[in-house]
């Protein structure tokens, strides 16, 4: 779930419900809370590294085409952004540390960050690597403290095990836990009172709203909504009128302090995937065919360490001037195996996507299901053997390093990539964990 630019909110309106010291709104029903650490990947570096703890650092990919997936506190007062351009941001702030990332260093934090969260609640719904949902409703009784009061030890754990800090919305519903959260940051508490719902979310702008983007924005304005409050106070039929059904009934209900979503302690994936940014662009067919293989065995070898296959294959190409497409084909059979993938894949590619400099590349496998169900055969199956050579090539990787056996055609260095790929979090079940 993404909520609306949260912590770039005008804060002086709801700072009244923010924690100070040990003094904080009255908590009674606010058991939804929102976790979510403070520039996770720039916070990890500058704790490795504390000669950057005064100096603006800028996590992310550091060629032309990188961009940014973490900026510390300092380097935002210059105006560096997540997802903006690295170029853009070394403009902004050229005297920054700017930090390759490390993911596998990332994940060992989320997954004893999460570990904290799970000592205290077996309900907690990860979003991503820095960033939870917790329903603490269960173990207020067990725990003799109030919902605020667990917040605050999750944030003392959490900054006394992994050195970084946290900040944390504690609320009735999970929307208003989120945006409570980033409206406390860095390493703040802000409670929502059951009873002050409307008086914390009316005065906010329409942007504070999950769901209403730029344009959304942008047209509310223009027809004069421009705050919670004004959507709220609209009639249904009228906001159905002007931005559709679906989207009118989802931001009137928000808008007036509804949401019974409950916390999901796990999830299944839906899919898995790889894609690369090039750092140039490329018309090479062969080339962009060797990159699907690559992706290919990633993609497969991730499935196959988790213990599932998947029936559809699709691949996503995003030209030159940002034109993006995507196609997909289902298989008769689910899969596992890297040759069958590329095999799709490639298809695809040659008889889908029309000519073109290409920018970025991508494989995803989708309709997921638990592996080793018992393999249909077919009289024009492919043919037998690779499933159990990839298997095989698995357990060396295992052990002997993600080098040590790849298919020939890949033993090139291959083109320059830009692209970062961001693990996906510790759900708590075996078989999301990363391989």
């Amino acid at each position: 779930m993404v909520v609306g630019r949260s912590a770039n909110l005008p804060r002086g309106l709801v700072d009244r419900f923010r924690a100070r010291g040990d003094v904080w709104p009255d908590d009674t029903g606010c058991t939804m809370l929102h976790v979510d650490m403070d520039a996770f990947y720039a916070s990890v570096e500058i704790r490795d590294r504390p000669e950057l703890a005064r100096k603006p650092v800028v996590v992310g990919g550091t060629a032309n085409r990188g961009v940014v997936a973490s900026a510390n506190y300092i380097a935002r007062e210059f105006g560096v952004r997540s997802a903006m351009p690295t170029s853009h941001a070394r403009r902004l702030a050229p005297h920054a540390v700017f930090v390759s990332p490390n993911f596998a260093r990332y994940q060992e934090v989320s997954r004893g960050v999460m570990a904290i969260f799970r000592d205290i609640t077996p309900l907690v719904e990860p979003l991503s690597l820095d960033e939870a949902f917790l329903d603490v409703s269960g173990a207020l009784k067990r725990m003799r403290r109030t919902p605020a009061q667990i917040a605050n030890l999750i944030r003392e754990q959490v900054e006394q095990a992994h050195g970084i800090t946290c900040s944390v919305g504690a609320a009735p519903t999970k929307f208003l836990a989120k945006l409570a959260s980033g409206m406390c940051k860095p390493d703040g508490l802000m409670v929502v009172p059951r009873d002050e719902v409307l008086a914390f979310l009316h005065p906010l702008p329409v942007s504070a709203l999950w769901g209403v983007g730029q344009r959304t924005a942008e047209h509310l304005d223009r027809v004069g909504l421009e705050t919670v409050a004004d959507v709220a106070a609209t009639p249904l039929p009228r906001l159905r009128r002007l931005i559709g059904v679906a989207l009118a009934e989802h931001l009137h209900a928000l808008a007036r302090g509804h949401d019974d979503r409950p916390v999901v302690p796990s999830t299944r994936e839906k899919s898995i995937g790889a894609e690369e940014t090039f750092e140039v662009d490329h018309f090479d067919r062969e080339l962009l065919r060797r990159e699907l293989l690559r992706l290919s065995e990633r993609s497969a070898a991730t499935l196959r360490a988790r213990g599932l296959r998947g029936r559809t294959v699709s691949i996503k190409v995003r030209f030159s001037d940002f034109t993006t497409i995507t196609r997909s084909k289902t298989l008769r059979v689910a899969t596992d195996v890297t040759q069958e993938v590329y095999k799709t894949a490639s298809t695809l590619l040659d008889e889908q996507v029309p000519a073109g400099a290409v920018r970025l590349i991508g494989v995803r496998i989708e309709q997921l299901v638990e592996g080793d169900d018992g393999e249909q055969l077919m009289f024009d199956a492919p043919e037998r053997g690779w499933r159990e050579a990839e298997q095989a090539a698995d357990q060396a990787r295992s052990r002997f390093g993600t080098a040590a056996i790849r298919p020939a055609s890949l033993l090139n260095q291959g083109p320059a990539r830009s692209g970062l790929n961001e693990p996906k979090p510790d759900r708590g079940d075996s078989a999301s964990r990363p391989p």
